[in-house]
């Protein structure tokens, strides 16, 4: 049974004629080209560390199994702006479970799709651990109330946004929390 130990956050962008090379060049971008990614859902493990990305890289090899946590966007459309974002939250309780989540947008900016993103996963945790909120509030006010209730302990999110090619080529973004195994 794999549990990660470690997880890494990553964001690129993409440019090419064809959808398929956008995206190649988008994880390439992001330094996760060479591993045969598996998407998984939205739960960040007990007793799990958040690493840099550079000691992240060093812990993968070419064409091994990689579980992440991906958002995606892509457009043809020029200059429509194309984000996204991968929100986390995490508990003061490191014995318990977290949550990541994934925000794909068009039209928003940085500031708003992480947000979004980081409102998401802290909403998602508040719910798990019984936080009581209104949901009619902004979210700064809500990441207050998450951060008073002593159950939730950080909260963050990595984005990317990009303007689609003048040209009309494809323009791919994405962002990733990618789950290391220690050497």
């Amino acid at each position: 049974m794999f549990v990660a130990k470690k997880l890494f956050l990553t964001k690129g962008v993409g440019v090419h004629k064809d959808r398929l090379a956008s995206f190649e060049l988008a994880l390439r971008n992001a330094g996760i080209e060479k591993c045969n990614l598996v998407y998984v859902s939205s739960i960040f493990p007990p007793h799990c560390k958040i690493i840099s990305k550079e000691e992240g890289m060093k812990l993968l090899k070419p064409g091994q199994i990689t579980f992440c946590v991906m958002a995606r966007t892509e457009t043809s459309e020029p200059n429509r702006l194309a984000g996204s974002a991968i929100g986390i939250a995490l508990p003061k309780d490191e014995g318990q479970y977290g949550y990541l989540s994934e925000h794909h947008s068009f039209g928003e900016t940085a500031k708003k799709v992480s947000d979004y993103a980081e409102d998401l996963a802290a909403t998602m945790l508040a719910t798990t651990l019984g936080v009581e909120f209104d949901p009619d509030k902004a979210w700064d006010e809500r990441k207050q109330t998450y951060q008073a209730s002593g159950h939730i302990f950080k909260t963050n999110a990595i984005c990317q946004t990009a303007e689609g090619n003048k040209d009309g080529m494809w323009t791919t973004v994405i962002s990733a929390a990618v789950f290391v195994e220690d050497e």
